[in-house]
């Protein structure tokens, strides 16, 4: 067998990779990252979407060391969970849902086949579902196992057919392009697409609708329009079916408000999913937040047991981490937060309309700035140059859409809002000069 001895050690980490070089960072602070060669730059994607409240927290450094201190491991069923007790009562309460049961897991897409898990054993536990089946849209993503990425409907990595388990997606979401019209623009009737998806596998077959209340990284930055969401509830409540938001990148905050369906009134969902957000970065997280009408369903003598949460779920050190990160979101100064938000919005909406710019969308701390096919990773290399980063999006329609996600962490300064859309300005202008 012939054995490539002289292959780069960095290819011989399997993880994602793309075609700029890698930072070499020697520390960092905040939203902030200082380079070997001197030089700082700015993390405008938080990271991966998720390091909301900037590196270094002394408040996470301090829950984290008390904790450390008393105990670094603990399973839930053996040690007092008095740590996770209070993360569950102080989450609970800062997304609006006090009284909500919760799973702990240790990450996103964990989270969501927990919630998958728990619905089911929900529908069943009330009656009249025989089967249990998930629907999903056709620009969602929902996580990286096999399972999630043959459900959703992120083109780019659903597995190939044969390996696909015949699961996928069942209807279009609200957006353009991936649901076109031959007259208007979508608008809450699209809805209607999710009840013909329940009805077309018969409702006594679906146990839940699993959607991002306003879209990620797949299509970049979609907003849903006024209604859909609430119609949506409307449609699967009719049903006996439960609805299920993925809010492990748009949760806590990052829209510009504690949940992304804050945004509009009667869309409450039956089962929650947190992650991003409430581990920002320093720890790996998932949490799963269940309506207190149905909770009590979960210890039914009809219900199956409960999903396996695995054997790092619950962690103290990760209760305590998650734990600072509340304490640093909940500090924040919430008017100028929201100031903030604002200031990000129209710096980016002042680049609509420039050559090469398709599109700006989004709200709060989370944009997408769409551009013409095959400028993403020039300006993304331009961006650097300039002392910013930023988190690419391919997906939507075809051929697929690109452009960049704007998510800077929430606790951002206005000067350093300002230092971002200056620099992505001059970055989209020097592209042009090019062009």
């Amino acid at each position: 067998m012939f054995v490539d001895r002289n292959l780069p050690r960095r290819e011989r980490l399997l993880t994602s990779a793309r075609p700029l070089p890698d930072f070499d960072v020697v520390s960092a602070s905040g939203p902030w990252l200082r380079l070997a060669d001197g030089r700082r730059i700015f993390d405008g994607s938080s990271g991966l979407i998720c390091v909301n409240v900037g590196q270094g927290s002394r408040a996470v450094f301090s829950r984290v060391e008390q904790q450390f201190r008393r105990s670094s491991f603990g399973g839930a069923a053996v040690v007092q969970p008095n740590l996770q007790l209070e993360l569950m009562e102080r989450l609970c309460q800062a997304v609006g849902r006090p009284a909500d049961s919760v799973a702990l897991v240790t990450c996103g897409t964990l989270g969501v086949e927990v919630a998958i898990g728990l619905a089911r054993n929900i529908v069943r536990a009330r009656g009249g579902k025989r089967r249990a089946d998930i629907l999903t849209s056709t620009l969602s993503y929902h996580g990286m196992s096999a399972f999630t990425l043959a459900l959703a409907g992120n083109g780019v990595r659903r597995p190939r057919t044969e390996d696909a388990f015949g699961l996928g997606p069942a209807f279009p979401p609200p957006y353009p392009p991936t649901h076109g019209h031959t007259q208007g623009s979508c608008d809450a009737s699209c809805a209607d697409e999710v009840a013909k998806a329940i009805d077309s596998r018969g409702a006594e077959n679906v146990a839940a609708v699993l959607l991002e209340p306003v879209n990620g990284t797949t299509g970049g930055a979609f907003v849903p329009p006024d209604g859909y969401l609430r119609r949506v509830s409307d449609i699967c409540r009719e049903r006996n079916v439960l609805v299920i938001h993925d809010e492990v990148l748009t949760g806590l905050w990052r829209t510009g408000t504690p949940l992304a369906s804050h945004h509009w009134d009667g869309v409450e969902p039956d089962l929650c999913i947190l992650s991003k957000g409430l581990g920002a970065g320093y720890t790996a997280v998932g949490a799963v937040l269940v309506a207190p009408e149905l909770a009590p369903l979960l210890r039914h003598d009809a219900a199956d047991p409960l999903p396996a949460l695995g054997t790092m779920a619950t962690h103290p050190l990760q209760a305590a981490a998650c734990l600072g990160v509340l304490d640093e979101l909940e500090a924040m100064d919430f008017d100028a937060f929201q100031a903030r938000g604002q200031q990000l919005g129209a710096g980016l909406r002042s680049l609509a309309g420039q050559p090469g710019v398709r599109d700006v969308r989004g709200l709060g701390h989370l944009y997408a700035v769409e551009l013409e096919p095959g400028l993403l990773w020039p300006l993304m290399e331009q961006a650097e140059r300039n002392g910013v980063f930023f988190y690419p999006f391919t997906g939507a329609g075809q051929p697929k859409s690109e452009g960049i996600v704007v998510a800077p962490p929430l606790t951002s300064t206005a000067d350093d809002i300002s230092h971002l859309t200056t620099a992505l300005s001059n970055a989209v202008t020097a592209l042009a000069r090019l062009g």
